[in-house]
């Protein structure tokens, strides 16, 4: 008798979840305005501010053996794939910037991320111009002032 009755606080509660996910994407599409199209994108120069900063997380959406084959050390890597059991893993305080070679996943990540409830935007020019961002000089510069 118990078990049935987890088994219904659970689907009631799985049911809750959803219709909030749901009413919190809802809601973000209804106010969708010209600066929401804004301020859904970060450049690479201002990532890297924030990151330096630590204002903001970067989470590499990209597949693990993408993950393996070249790194981004200052990002959190979590694959889209994986995406629905590890988001909780993100803090809620920051602003969470999702990020892919291009941008393509990372616009899905962003609006998955978007329907839990985070403050998040995704890299506009993907991790291949974050790369292209942070050379010389620069990356000297990042990797000397970034804060772990």
């Amino acid at each position: 008798m118990k078990t049935i009755q987890f088994l219904i606080l659970g689907i009631i509660f799985i049911n809750v979840a959803s219709v909030s996910a749901q009413t919190e994407l809802d809601n973000y599409l209804s106010n969708y305005t010209y600066e929401s199209r804004k301020e859904m994108k970060i450049s690479s120069e201002q990532i890297v501010q924030l990151l330096q900063d630590d204002e903001v997380v970067l989470v590499d959406i990209r597949f693990e053996e993408e993950q393996a084959a070249w790194q981004m050390a200052y990002a959190i890597k979590i694959p889209l794939s994986t995406l629905p059991q590890r988001y909780a893993e993100l803090p809620k305080d920051k602003l969470i910037v999702t990020a892919c070679p291009h941008k393509d996943r990372a616009i899905l990540a962003m609006m998955y991320l978007k329907s839990k409830g985070y403050e998040v935007a995704y890299l506009k020019n993907g991790l291949l111009g974050l790369a292209d961002h942070l050379r010389g000089d620069k990356a000297k510069n990042f990797i000397r002032n970034f804060k772990k």
